[in-house]
């Protein structure tokens, strides 16, 4: 049961990350590739539709995490209690440059926003690539189950760490090229003309940047934490996950190169699906590692919930992803096809 829970919570997660993914990565690239009013207009409308519904995966994995694993749940919004209020105000941020930009037809204001969405979505990129990197890393837990991280110390990884040090900037760094790709495959999906050109070309530049990230990324998380190895080598398969990694990089460039749209923006989303998984089976069972004693680690065993709860608890998970998957269904067929550039205000005309 904890192992089925744990892989729960970690498929919410990694929904949340494709799927909200490219929403930030279409956040971060509306400024460089979009060159008139009309064009950022119809970037955010890309989006527009469906970019609420994503974050339902946010707030469904964090329910998730409280329901299954209440231990980590409050170990972790204490010691990171900065960092999620940082996150908090860039989400809220994000969502007013998407949603107010399409009612106020003021240049001034238009611009303020489009700087809130764009700003907003770097952060966040790199603030989940961070967190990522923190809890690969681990914290310095007490014997209480809590820890407090400031937001950097001394850059070092070490028992005590701040939120930003050298591996975690690295993650953060990986995160932002990452989902800026996989944005920039949807926009070219998603589009026509010269916007559609400039994705393409702005996703074949970040491809070899990525690809020299994801080999620095795994010299680095080897390097601080070589017994991540140990699953991999207790369960000799799980050696297909980096297979798929290198075979998904390699498919972005083959589609890219015969500017096949979706089947770049499937290999960049299988791409960060197998990265998270990757990293969800390193860690396993743990949840969150401590920095200065091993025996302090929080773990699936301690940190959940009790069986019946559980046991009853997955009923009801059950039904509600039906209704979820339903709604997604439902919205992305609506919406399916090419936006076209206007200068209106609203995301479906």
């Amino acid at each position: 049961m904890l192992f089925i829970w744990f892989w729960l919570v970690a498929v919410m997660i990694t929904a949340y990350v494709v799927l909200d993914g490219f929403d930030l990565g279409a956040g971060v690239l509306h400024l460089l590739i979009a060159k008139t009013d009309a064009e950022r207009r119809t970037v955010i409308r890309t989006v527009g539709p469906v970019w609420d519904g994503n974050e339902v995966w946010l707030l469904a994995g964090g329910g998730t995490l409280f329901f299954a694993f209440p231990l980590l749940y409050a170990s972790g919004f204490s010691g990171f209690y900065l960092p999620l209020t940082i996150v908090l105000w860039l989400l809220i941020l994000r969502g007013l440059g998407i949603e107010l930009r399409m009612h106020l037809d003021s240049p001034v204001w238009s611009g303020f926003f489009d700087g809130c969405f764009g700003l907003s979505s770097i952060l966040l990129t790199v603030f989940y690539g961070a967190a990522l990197g923190n809890v690969i890393r681990g914290v310095p837990l007490q014997k209480d189950g809590y820890f407090f991280l400031p937001l950097w110390t001394n850059w070092r990884v070490g028992p005590e760490p701040g939120v930003l040090d050298w591996y975690t900037v690295i993650a953060g760094v990986v995160a932002l090229v990452a989902l800026t790709l996989h944005g920039a495959h949807y926009v070219s999906l998603k589009t026509s003309g010269d916007l559609n050109v400039r994705a393409r070309r702005l996703a074949g530049t970040l491809w070899p940047v990525l690809v020299l990230l994801t080999f620095v990324s795994l010299w680095a998380t080897l390097s601080i934490r070589p017994e991540l190895l140990d699953n991999y080598r207790q369960y000799p398969f799980l050696f297909i996950v980096p297979v798929a990694v290198a075979a998904s990089l390699a498919a972005m460039f083959g589609f890219r190169r015969k500017d096949n749209d979706k089947g770049a923006f499937l290999a960049s989303s299988t791409y960060l699906v197998f990265m998270l998984v990757g990293a969800a089976a390193a860690v396993y069972p743990n949840l969150l590692t401590s920095t200065t004693d091993p025996a302090l680690n929080i773990t699936v065993q301690n940190a959940a919930s009790g069986r019946y709860a559980l046991s009853m608890g997955l009923i009801v998970w059950s039904f509600g992803m039906i209704l979820a998957l339903g709604y997604f269904v439902f919205v992305y067929r609506m919406f399916r096809g090419k936006v076209a550039v206007s200068g209106g205000k609203g995301y479906a005309e």
